[in-house]
């Protein structure tokens, strides 16, 4: 049985007073961060002749991250596919820095850890389809599933024949009644209450299958999303 439990919303954070880059698509990003970019991309001038011929200086996760692996293939379109000439980290706070002392800077993290240091980072704005409005990270955007690439649900899994046990019951229904409280604490985006709800109703129905393919959708919301039909 899958239950999305929260969302990983992705986001790319720049220097505050980078005045340029307030938005991107992800065509620009991919001309930044791909493999081909090693070496050669260096300017911010290079990517978008409109942008100033500034040194693009880049942060990013380690690549044992989880982050890495999901920001890398919904860029570059292979996972763990990037340049290799970045300042890499596990430590968020370690890109914090970065970007926040170079006004050339870049990186990316989960959109929890932007908020704690919105007062030394600019979100850039995500337009993820040429010609489609720059949409921000926000709960709201993340939520409603117009913040793409970069916003996925994250799940867990139990099986049907586990789920009789006493303790993965309670497992599972504490997991439910706190999912709210959980998530922030772990730094992700919460789903709505009711999308908790409707996952106990799901247990309760030993409803097997996946509604997602493990994937979020453009435009659907999670409640809609939950009442889809299991594959």
């Amino acid at each position: 049985m899958e239950f999305p439990v929260a969302y990983d919303a992705l986001t790319v954070v720049i220097h505050p007073k980078n005045n340029w880059a307030k938005s991107m698509t992800v065509a620009e990003l991919k001309a930044i961060w791909e493999p081909a970019a090693q070496g050669k991309i260096t300017t911010w001038k290079q990517v978008n002749p409109a942008w100033p011929d500034r040194p693009i200086k880049l942060y990013g996760p380690g690549a044992d991250s989880g982050t890495f692996e999901y920001f890398t293939e919904a860029i570059n379109g292979k996972s763990k596919a990037t340049r290799g000439d970045f300042t890499a980290s596990e430590d968020d706070n370690v890109l914090v820095q970065g970007v926040s002392r170079d006004v050339g800077g870049l990186g990316y993290f989960g959109f929890a850890y932007f908020i704690e240091n919105k007062d030394k980072l600019a979100a850039v704005s995500i337009v993820a389809v040429p010609g489609q409005a720059a949409v921000a990270p926000s709960l709201e955007s993340v939520i409603n599933g117009s913040y793409q690439p970069l916003a996925r649900p994250i799940f867990i899994y139990v099986n049907v024949k586990s789920a009789d046990k006493p303790e993965v019951k309670e497992f599972v229904e504490y997991y439910m009644k706190n999912g709210e409280k959980l998530t922030k604490e772990v730094k992700y985006v919460s789903l709505p209450a009711k999308a908790y709800a409707y996952n106990m109703e799901h247990f309760n129905k030993r409803a097997k299958g996946t509604k997602f393919g493990g994937e979020n959708k453009v435009g659907i919301t999670i409640e809609e999303l939950m009442k889809l039909e299991a594959k």
